[in-house]
């Protein structure tokens, strides 16, 4: 049951794209390249392409279900109509804490790219409370602003990768490895696991359902053309730093881009990259807070969280409390958690969001089906396999943090019933 005013449907296919860009294009691509590269060296480039694989099937998943469920909050709205309501339940209770995480560690990688030392944190909680309140006011500035984040970006990205090329300090003999990768097999999917974190923003167009015109065309048309801008967009960029730096050049340094643009002699060069990797973590953190509110929104609804969060802002038509309550347990995280805890357990919660979605997607029928079956087998695997590869801390905290779900809904469930 809704409470108060439904939101809006503003957002076209542009709008969409560029929210899911804004997304992906995100801190994972001038972080995400060094831990991959430890645990696989050039093996990193086989990682991005096995998660590039498994982000688009899950991407067909999202994209052929939220045009059939065009309403907010994702796999947990498509688990509950398709799976039934505890699978529903775990999707979204996985979606909000892992997404919950990623807020945190977009928040503390911006604000390393911009604070000197001792006022990172600071600086985070003041970048979670500012983008909170552009969210507040309403999907539309959310669309714009981040149309100038990608934008800023792109511009980053592509100054990074045309001062290394024309630098002088590329060698392309230091990609001949790749075929026999450091780490082996295990580093490889392990490189992949790490990367995936970088593509799955598509699940913020699925999410804002509610607020898409038209979405039985514009959400399967703009979630794969999004992606695959990103996938075009990492494999230059890793593929540059890697004939830059080499492997071990890219494991040493966190902040590969810049360390391959000083490198090739274009030192003047490396501000505008920090500055590009300090818009895309602000770019993704703007559109996380709109994802994961829009999933609080919808499980409020039904009672899986409070039906306080439930509400709708009568003249800005946003999930307001959702929003406000989230920005309060991010400035949390911000200021007690660590950043590489943090992305490894946001991992483990998405992919387990993207597996409950293959497997709705899996029982549509003909009439819904836009993409074969075969897909949602592929990436459902992929889920499964991604996830045992990460640390196995991160999958006992994970598993822990989903049982204490299970026992919340499992108590209110015995409540009512009585």
């Amino acid at each position: 049951m809704s409470s108060g005013p439904g939101l809006t449907r503003r957002l076209g296919t542009t709008d969409a794209v560029v929210i899911g860009l804004g997304s992906m294009l995100g801190a994972g691509v001038f972080a995400a390249f060094s831990p991959a590269a430890a645990v696989a060296g050039t093996g990193l480039l086989i990682g991005l392409v096995v998660a590039a694989v498994v982000a688009y099937c899950n991407a067909t998943a999202s994209a052929q279900l939220a045009a059939q469920y065009p309403t907010s909050g994702g796999a947990y709205v498509y688990g509950r109509e398709r799976l039934g309501n505890w699978w529903g339940f775990l999707a979204g209770w996985a979606f909000v804490v892992g997404k919950t995480a990623s807020c945190a560690a977009m928040a503390l990688t911006f604000a390393a790219y911009t604070a000197p030392e001792g006022w990172q944190r600071p600086v985070a909680v003041a970048a979670v409370l500012g983008l909170t309140a552009v969210n507040y006011r309403g999907v539309t500035r959310t669309a714009a602003l981040t149309r100038v984040i990608v934008t800023v970006v792109l511009c980053a990205l592509a100054v990074a990768v045309t001062a290394t090329l024309l630098g002088g300090g590329v060698d392309v003999d230091r990609l001949g490895t790749w075929a026999s990768p450091d780490g082996g097999v295990h580093g490889v999917l392990q490189s992949a696991g790490l990367l995936f974190f970088a593509f799955a923003g598509y699940a913020r167009i699925a999410t804002m359902g509610e607020e898409v015109r038209d979405p039985e065309r514009t959400i399967p048309r703009a979630i794969p053309l999004a992606l695959g801008i990103t996938v075009v967009v990492y494999a230059v960029v890793a593929g540059t730093v890697l004939a830059a730096l080499g492997p071990g050049g890219v494991a040493g340094t966190a902040q590969p881009l810049a360390a391959a643009v000083e490198a090739s002699g274009w030192a003047w060069a490396a501000p505008v990259v920090r500055v590009g990797a300090a818009a895309a973590a602000l770019g993704a953190l703007l559109a996380l807070i709109a994802g994961v509110g829009r999933t609080a929104l919808a499980m409020g609804r039904v009672g899986d969280l409070p039906r306080y969060l439930a509400a709708v802002h009568p003249r800005f038509h946003v999930p307001h409390r959702a929003e406000l309550a989230l920005a309060s347990l991010v400035c949390l995280l911000v200021v007690t958690v660590d950043l590489r805890g943090a992305i490894g357990f946001s991992s483990f919660g998405v992919l387990l969001y993207y597996l409950i979605a293959n497997a709705a997607a899996f029982t549509q029928d003909r009439g819904h089906r836009r993409f074969p079956r075969v897909l949602q087998l592929l990436g459902g695997l992929g889920c499964l396999v991604l996830v045992v590869t990460l640390p196995w801390s991160t999958v006992t905290g994970g598993v822990v943090v989903l049982a204490v779900g299970v026992a919340y809904r499992f108590t209110r469930l015995r409540l009512s019933a009585r």
